[in-house]
């Protein structure tokens, strides 16, 4: 296994970090012939322990993944001596902390979870400007933190981010005792979130940065075939996801690339990249390749939407570019079950494209010129229920 600094921390990070958010499940049959999706306990036990006999040193859980379920997982998998073994990374789950005891009341409960007396490394779970100054801010929880670190109740602090640039930076720079974070970041995100500024930014003010959906949620490391080609013409071994991780692997601002693995197969595919990885291992030739593959992505966008937000505020609270973009995202990545599963799940119903009542406010100012309301008919019939 190769290791990476941790920003200024006095700490050799695997390369590779086991995201316990996709584990190995199995349908259980409930009450009335209902099935219910489960952890795959042994399995799952057998996958993460591997993981740290091969050198991995990260593993990394939160609050609500796997319906409250990982964390107890992820107790039960560092017993027999690998607790000790590895680092271990959970989150503050900050929606649900409506009053500043709230904080330590759930940080008590992450601990008897995991079965253990501290936590190596603690974020506060997915913030953006609106958590930050409505949450973080207003019951004074960096506070509250900084308590429990003095108590050894967490050893280090730092924050998840979804939001945009400029709410990065407002929060990177909003407290001073920061010793990492955790940003979505991969070849197809760079200008998106935090993206490539983000990160450069946090690790020149000496942050770590760990980095989660590295495949896009498992998307590049199933690219459509004209994608794929463009891989196998450069480089016929080399495989899909390989492509994705080298290129973060090659960033010396990535401290650790987390990959949730469902399977035994991902765990030692993962852990025999990272073992190869190396800091500036894509050189001209590679990078070339990696714009040629951004480039057929995004000719594959079905509506030319730029995101520049003319067409917004809607009358009627159509989010019309967020309605447009998972729209994209299905098209681009031949995925259309997983855009209808953000769609119906992930985005507020009030935002939905069937809220269009055709006032034509929004084409007058769009400076692309799009057909927006027939777009957003199409939108509703491939992604609604």
């Amino acid at each position: 296994m190769k290791y990476r600094p941790f920003g200024k921390l006095d700490f050799k990070v695997s390369a590779l970090g086991f995201g316990a958010m996709r584990l190995p499940t199995r349908q259980i049959q409930g009450p009335g012939n209902r099935f219910d999706s489960s952890i795959d306990e042994p399995e799952a036990i057998r996958m993460i322990r591997h993981a740290i006999d091969m050198g991995v040193n990260y593993i990394d859980t939160a609050y609500g993944y796997h319906g409250g379920q990982s964390e107890i997982l992820v107790g039960k998998a560092l017993g027999d001596g690998y607790r000790s073994r590895t680092a271990l990374a959970t989150k503050s789950p900050v929606w649900l902390i409506k009053e500043p005891a709230d904080f330590d009341r759930l940080l008590d409960e992450q601990l008897g979870k995991l079965q253990t007396d501290y936590i190596d490394f603690y974020l506060l779970h997915s913030l953006n400007g609106h958590a930050w100054e409505n949450t973080i801010l207003k019951h004074n929880l960096l506070d509250r933190m900084e308590a429990a670190r003095k108590a050894g109740k967490i050893k280090y602090m730092g924050f998840s981010f979804h939001g945009d640039y400029d709410s990065f930076v407002k929060i990177a720079d909003g407290f001073d005792k920061w010793d990492f974070c955790q940003i979505q970041y991969n070849y197809m995100d760079i200008e998106n979130q935090a993206g490539m500024k983000g990160l450069k930014y946090a690790a020149s003010k000496g942050l770590a940065v760990v980095i989660m959906e590295p495949l896009l949620g498992g998307r590049l490391a199933n690219p459509p075939k004209d994608v794929r080609a463009i891989m196998e013409e450069a480089d016929p071994v080399r495989s899909p996801a390989g492509w994705a991780l080298d290129w973060l692997w090659s960033q010396p601002e990535v401290s650790v690339v987390l990959s949730g693995m469902s399977t035994m197969r991902q765990v030692e595919e993962n852990i025999a990249l990272a073992d190869k990885s190396e800091i500036g291992k894509f050189g001209r030739n590679e990078l070339d390749v990696i714009e040629k593959v951004r480039k057929k992505y995004r000719e594959r966008t079905a509506i030319p939407c730029t995101g520049c937000e003319y067409c917004v505020p809607c009358p009627n609270s159509v989010a019309i570019p967020r309605n447009f973009s998972i729209y994209n995202d299905g098209v681009m990545h031949d995925d259309m079950e997983g855009a209808r599963l953000t769609y119906n799940n992930f985005f507020s119903r009030e935002n939905h494209a069937d809220n269009c009542v055709r006032c034509g406010a929004c084409e007058e100012k769009c400076p692309q010129a799009i057909a927006i309301m027939d777009w957003l008919e199409k939108v509703d019939k491939a992604l609604g229920k």
